[in-house]
């Protein structure tokens, strides 16, 4: 009889063996064990219980079901199929079912409320930290409600655990479902040589000649950046802003407007049943922000200082063009631009950004940074022939955890770039499991005749998305719910991420992680000064583009109305003329494809971005005073930020590191906001 891989003990999971039809046995038996684990402990837990006989065994069962369903949901993002999807789709009901009757069970409140109190003299305790958050998390899910409120909120959990998966898969259905076919060499002038390759190779594979395009985000930025042909940037801008929306070719089968509209109706629900006025009160119950106003007024606050900017920078890119410019234009001018004022260019620098030496470069800043030393493993079993599994380790060569790496965009793959928990760190009756971390990003792929070059765009994105992954391993904290991204709020989670990224822009660290592909050459110093100081170019524009969406997701959830006519698209204009200075086409459709709110965790959220870029850039401020790869600031910081997990409220551990609260003065200079209002 076959064993199924989901329900294996070993370390790692054991994804080359998982299929489609492993997902509901293996799941089906966890939940059912799960169940009746929790009676027993339910009905054997004594009303003295202490936090190990009464929460630790809770824990477990949750690391449990996380270690079956994790390499699931993973899947379902890197390798996705048919049968997959269907066999993914066919289990989120049980698996939300599951978690809202856990949330919703009156014992169980009770019993961490009992417990809680044996904990209130010590509220340093991670112990502490757990039942808190636990606590918290019964009342958002109605654990006090009346049984008909309850299957209400349950019935409404699960249904929108099903459209959210339903939204991503249309946007990705969308995507793939694109094609276009050039013959003419003359349009694909200025492209870059990897993405000509890449569709040149897309077409011999389906037996054409010339040039195959798909609509991935390697290509869709290569395009609209670099393509001299307007009409080819057109064309490629327009299948990508009315991805899965009324607006794309075909004949609407991913069309996401009616899903939209059921999420954010079960949303409102969802938030009314628990006492709330609106979803964005809801969300920002369990974050670091109090209150919406407080997040509008921040955000409205940015949008001020830089709006002036933007404008001017906006009239620099026209004049440089010598013409009006739509939406299609704006990357390939501004590359115009930047190349020309500063001399450099995506093109010029991507030969000198080879995936390897990137890599090595990154994690020597890491080693700098804090004594650590990364190692790859060979033969640990993944989903790709491309992924790798890295082990990072102590300076005394003890492991801390592990990661896997998956850089290439390729079909069925979702896009963008994301760090994800494949284990948590656990320790139990002294048992240590060590955490594991998934790093995935959709970066253009080698060809025949080259490696994998970055820009300096995707390096950013990398340094982004390993400082999530430090985040992860780097925690100190014994108890998975609130151990590494676990637990922290919502808009703080990117401080980690964005603070990384400041590395990506050092001459030093650049001089590191750079070599010409073919020759070793180094970066020349006149071209890395070139670079750092473009990381200001139109940062005005570039602000007003997230505080743009970040608006429109908070008054999208707090002002959506159920029984009225909300009209999504109207809202995004109407933020747009209050924000913007670009002004889309009509048929953009933006909010379709806009998976952060619909389909992830960011809803009534995305403003964690700037609000985590405030703490990320004041705490880069601390390190450019006493040095970036000073031992001590790097110890504190790792300390009081990347151990604690979601023990600790992050405004005070922010105050820890920095000797003060957070100031949004070094955010505004370090964009340059301030710069070119002068």
């Amino acid at each position: 009889m076959e064993t199924n891989p989901l329900l294996a003990t070993g370390l790692l999971p054991e994804f080359s063996t998982i299929r489609p039809e492993h997902v509901e046995p293996a799941l089906s038996r966890t939940l059912t064990e799960n169940r009746e684990r929790l009676e027993a402990l339910l009905t054997e837990v004594a009303d003295d219980a202490d936090f190990a006989a009464a929460i630790l065994p809770i824990e477990e069962l949750g690391d449990r079901l996380s270690r079956v369903w994790g390499p699931v949901s993973h899947l379902h993002g890197v390798l996705n199929s048919p049968e997959l999807r269907a066999a993914y789709n066919q289990a989120l009901p049980a698996l939300s079912r599951y978690q809202t009757e856990l949330a919703q069970d009156v014992r169980l409140w009770r019993l961490y409320r009992r417990v809680g109190d044996t904990l209130a003299d010590r509220p340093a305790d991670h112990a502490a930290s757990v039942v808190e958050h636990a606590l918290r998390n019964f009342r958002l899910a109605g654990v006090d409600l009346p049984d008909d409120k309850k299957q209400r909120f349950k019935a409404a959990i699960e249904e929108l655990a099903q459209l959210g998966a339903r939204f991503e898969q249309n946007v990705l259905d969308s995507m793939a479902a694109w094609t276009w076919h050039e013959t003419d060499a003359a349009k694909l002038a200025g492209l870059p040589a990897q993405v000509r390759e890449q569709a040149a190779h897309n077409a011999a594979a389906v037996g054409r000649e010339g040039w195959l395009f798909h609509l991935d985000q390697p290509t869709y930025v290569g395009v609209v950046t670099h393509a001299q042909d307007r009409d080819l940037r057109h064309r490629l801008y327009r299948a990508w802003v009315t991805r899965a929306s009324d607006q794309a070719d075909g004949d609407g089968a991913f069309d996401n407007t009616a899903t939209m509209r059921r999420i954010l109706e079960l949303r409102q629900a969802v938030a009314g049943l628990i006492g709330f006025a609106h979803f964005s009160d809801y969300s920002l119950a369990s974050k670091m922000a109090d209150s919406v106003d407080e997040v509008l007024g921040f955000l409205n606050d940015l949008a001020a200082q830089s709006r002036a900017a933007a404008t001017r920078e906006l009239a620099k890119l026209e004049a440089f063009a010598g013409q009006p410019l739509e939406a299609w234009d704006i990357a390939f001018w501004s590359e115009q631009l930047r190349e020309s004022r500063y001399a450099v260019s995506d093109e010029q620098l991507r030969p000198f950004l080879p995936l390897e030496r990137v890599l090595d470069g990154m994690f020597d800043v890491v080693g700098n940074l804090y004594g650590l030393t990364i190692r790859r493993l060979e033969n640990v079993d993944t989903w790709h022939e491309d992924v790798r599994y890295y082990e990072l380790c102590s300076a005394a060569g003890e492991v801390i955890g592990g990661f896997y790496v998956d850089l290439f965009a390729r079909p069925q793959k979702r896009s963008g770039a994301w760090m994800d928990e494949c284990l948590s760190r656990k320790k139990v009756h002294g048992r240590l499991t060590r955490p594991v971390a998934h790093l995935v990003c959709n970066f253009a792929p080698p060809t025949a005749s080259t490696p994998s070059l970055l820009t300096h765009s995707d390096v950013v994105t990398l340094f982004h998305e390993f400082g999530h992954t430090l985040h992860h391993l780097l925690t100190q904290v014994d108890y998975p719910s609130v151990a590494g991204i676990n637990g922290v709020p919502w808009d703080a989670v990117e401080l980690p991420s964005q603070f990384m990224e400041n590395f990506a822009w050092q001459p030093d660290v650049l001089r590191r992680l750079s070599g010409h592909y073919e020759t070793g050459a180094a970066l020349p110093d006149a071209l890395l000064d070139k670079l750092q100081a473009s990381r200001i170019f139109q940062a005005g524009l570039q602000m007003l583009r997230q505080l743009e969406f970040a608006i429109f997701d908070l008054r999208l959830h707090a002002e959506f109305d159920p029984h009225g006519n909300t009209d999504i698209d109207a809202l995004l204009d109407e933020v747009r003329r209050q924000v913007a200075v670009i002004e889309p086409p009509a048929f953009n459709r933006f909010a379709h494809g806009f998976s952060h709110i619909f389909a992830g965790g960011y809803a009534a959220g995305y403003y964690s971005y700037k609000w985590a870029e405030v703490l990320a850039a004041d705490a880069w401020s601390a390190f450019e005073e006493q040095g970036i790869f000073d031992p001590d600031t790097a110890g504190r910081f790792r300390r009081e930020i990347l151990e604690i997990g979601g023990t600790r409220k992050i405004g005070d551990a922010f105050t820890a590191f920095r000797g003060r609260p957070p100031s949004i003065e070094p955010l505004l200079a370090q964009s340059g906001i301030h710069a070119e209002a002068e």
